[in-house]
């Protein structure tokens, strides 16, 4: 970063974000160069660049996303892969471009093309990252769901693509328990008629029983490589990933992202933002369901070596990740706020087990880092550290506002907004806001904003996900604040917020306090109507897991009540607190609090497949402590 800033002869970090959204032509050829983007970038950066969405990028531009990834083909490790604490696999660049040449291949001689989808529906293994590498470079579109998601939900995303070919994996581990997947593989198969083959990768067994799902062949079995990997260059704006939205409000959209915005994007962000160096040793816990996924594997661009990790990130102890930090000297550590908060609930002081000099960034997202994530990462990891809280999402697969590796970083505040990334907070009334709270809005294009939504042919989707609320201006649906030193809170997400007596009130401020007392594990709030069957007014509702062995008591609600109300206002004061099992997630972990609260008021929760513990959602429901 600091050598970019020096190239563009800006001092000071304000100057040079200003000029790359006053300059965005200028910026974005700038990148391409100094990040080293293999391609013909053409002559034209920007086309109608006055229209949101409509602007077209580089549109002269021809460019390879995979033939990024894969630049390198020499002896240096690639990546390196645990399965838990039981199975551990290195492979070397030259290594994994023959793997590559392999699969893409066997894609070639089933019809495969430019355009066509191939799906994984798979586990964070050297498999997947294969595969997206072998259809990208042909130009066909790659999609990815985790196994643990449930057929239907499979359904519900591969079923709107029509995939051609499906690569699976015989079942995973999960808290050192096997889990097997074969019949449920056979199910999503038998109801995709679009499945020309399907691949399964052994991973519990070395030669799975196969025979009950259509047209499948085991990953072992494909013809043995040989000569070189096919990189068609394509248009920039040609697709690449369908991502899926988290699908708990109907069935998930599919958002198309494309070759050339995600590989600029990815490229800045992991070389400036994230100070990602050639033979750094990059990890991001997340399943192949969430965005981080896609950001993380685009680390091959940078020269960097992919930590890759499956499983539950407290098995083998509690410490594995932090095993895996100082066995592989890991230099980035990409996590999500939860695992922050776990971790430190459980007293862990990894700064003090484990050896992690080599450890010089940590980056949290999910949901928004409190304050007090902040000081655990300095007091109990590393005090010489850039701990970067980021915030994107799959609609953008990257980051609105993210670290910086030479800024300060402040408390309970994310470090500064994304070079190119026009970003802003609105009032209600469309005016830009200083140190005050509203939404999270994008007043100009960027090169990684979908090409669309696919099955969209209007873009009528698309544009009501994001161009409704203020015309010609992205709105995120993010509840955030620009703060005093140009950094960015966010208060959680905007259709969560909390509006008792008309005041807007952010969730994550009431996390924050309540998840401070030993005894609460996690919690979810919600605006229940109040009096029930008026939609004009809320109370607030909030719902704590505790700590096993902990009964909410009248002295507990007391305290909790009592905490809110001393370090937020009278107003974030629960009318009551209910004490549930469990807490309803989406698969990257993030809290449904709309999906709770259409249980409270007995509507039906749209695609509980979306969720990883739908069971929990029956904790809510007819409550009587919410009658009265």
């Amino acid at each position: 970063m600091a050598q970019f800033m020096q190239a563009t002869g800006h001092g000071r970090y304000a100057d040079l974000w200003q000029w790359s959204v006053d300059q965005p032509e200028a910026f974005w050829s700038t990148i391409w160069r100094f990040c080293g983007a293999v391609g013909e970038p053409g002559g034209v950066v920007l086309a109608d660049g006055d229209k949101m969405p409509g602007a077209r990028w580089f549109p002269e531009a021809r460019l390879n996303f995979a033939e990024n990834l894969l630049q390198h083909r020499d002896d240096a490790e690639a990546l390196v892969f645990w399965g838990e604490d039981k199975v551990k696999r290195r492979l070397s660049r030259a290594e994994l471009y023959r793997e590559v040449a392999r699969f893409q291949a066997f894609l070639v001689a089933n019809g495969v093309g430019e355009g066509d989808r191939v799906a994984g529906y798979l586990p964070n293994l050297p498999e997947t990252l294969i595969a997206m590498l072998a259809a990208t470079a042909l130009g066909a579109i790659w999609s990815s769901a985790s196994p643990d998601f449930g057929v239907q939900g499979v359904l519900d995303r591969f079923g709107q693509i029509e995939p051609k070919v499906l690569i699976c994996v015989d079942g995973y581990w999960y808290n050192g328990k096997p889990v097997d997947c074969l019949a449920k593989n056979a199910e999503v198969v038998a109801q995709m008629p679009s499945l020309l083959k399907t691949v399964v990768v052994p991973y519990l067994n070395a030669a799975p029983a196969i025979a009950g799902i259509r047209n499948a062949v085991a990953w072992n079995d494909l013809p043995a490589g040989g000569g070189n990997v096919t990189f068609k260059r394509v248009a920039f704006d040609h697709p690449l990933f369908i991502m899926f939205s988290s699908g708990t409000t109907g069935v998930p959209k599919c958002i198309v992202h494309c070759h050339g915005g995600v590989l600029l994007q990815h490229l800045k962000e992991h070389q400036l933002h994230s100070d990602v160096r050639p033979g750094d040793r990059l990890f991001y816990f997340t399943t192949c369901g969430w965005m981080m996924w896609n950001w993380l594997v685009s680390g091959l661009a940078a020269g960097a070596t992919l930590l890759l990790y499956d499983g539950s990130p407290f098995a083998g102890g509690g410490t594995v990740l932090f095993d895996y930090a100082a066995a592989e000297k890991m230099t980035h550590f990409g996590t999500s706020a939860k695992f922050i908060d776990a971790a430190a609930k459980l007293g862990l002081r990894p700064g003090k087990t484990h050896d992690l000099s080599a450890l010089r960034a940590m980056f949290s997202t999910g949901s928004p880092l409190s304050p007090e994530g902040f000081d655990w990462v300095y007091q109990e990891i590393k005090q010489d550290i850039l701990l970067a809280s980021i915030s994107g999402g799959t609609d953008i697969v990257s980051c609105f506002v993210l670290g910086h590796p030479v800024l300060p970083v402040w408390r309970g505040e994310i470090q500064c907004r994304g070079l190119g990334m026009a970003v802003d907070v609105f009032n209600d009334d469309g005016q830009p806001v200083r140190r005050e709270k509203g939404e999270l809005v994008c007043t100009k294009p960027f090169p990684v904003m979908p090409v669309g939504f696919w099955n969209d042919p209007n873009g009528e989707k698309y544009h009501a996900a994001y161009f409704e609320r203020f015309e010609n201006i992205w709105c995120h649906g993010d509840f955030s604040e620009l703060t005093a030193h140009d950094g960015m809170i966010i208060y959680g997400r905007s259709d969560a917020t909390l509006n008792p007596g008309g005041v807007r009130i952010g969730t994550a401020e009431i996390y924050r306090q309540v998840e401070q007392l030993p005894e609460v594990v996690e919690a979810l709030v919600i605006g229940q109507d109040w009096p029930p069957g008026r939609h004009d007014d809320v109370r607030v509702v909030l719902f704590v897991r505790l700590r096993e062995g902990v009964t909410l008591d009248e002295a507990l609600t007391e305290r909790i009540k009592r905490q809110i109300r001393d370090n937020t206002t009278p107003r974030h004061v629960p009318a009551k607190v209910v004490q549930v099992q469990d807490i309803p997630r989406t698969k990257s972990g993030k809290i449904v609090e709309l999906a709770v609260r259409n249980v409270v008021h007995e509507r039906p929760v749209k695609n509980v497949e979306a969720l990883a513990n739908p069971e929990a959602l029956d904790f809510f429901r007819r409550r009587s402590e919410l009658g009265d």
